[in-house]
């Protein structure tokens, strides 16, 4: 079943809550991923009111780059990673 276009404004309206918004993307988006080229991006999503459903979001569509939810590319490849191992043989 296709979703709607007010389906899919509803699952994303989190985005407008993101204390991300007002910043410079390029904070979220480091050249290297490391602690230092993270930490501000990482203290910024700390105090966010929706980073549970960002880092979802993130894992859920395999999200390849930058900071979001508190987590980094890396993070939230070993996170994907161990919740399709959880899951029973024949799930897709």
């Amino acid at each position: 079943m296709a979703r709607t276009p007010s389906i899919e404004k509803h699952r994303s309206a989190w985005r407008l809550r993101a204390l991300c918004v007002g910043e410079d993307p390029e904070l979220f988006f480091p050249l290297v991923e490391t602690d230092t080229a993270t930490a501000r991006a990482r203290a910024v999503c700390r105090r966010c009111p929706v980073l549970l459903a960002c880092r979802d979001w993130a894992v859920r569509h395999g999200e390849a780059d930058g900071v979001w939810g508190d987590t980094t590319a890396s993070e939230r490849r070993a996170i994907r990673g161990a919740l399709l191992a959880d899951r029973p043989s024949g799930s897709a």
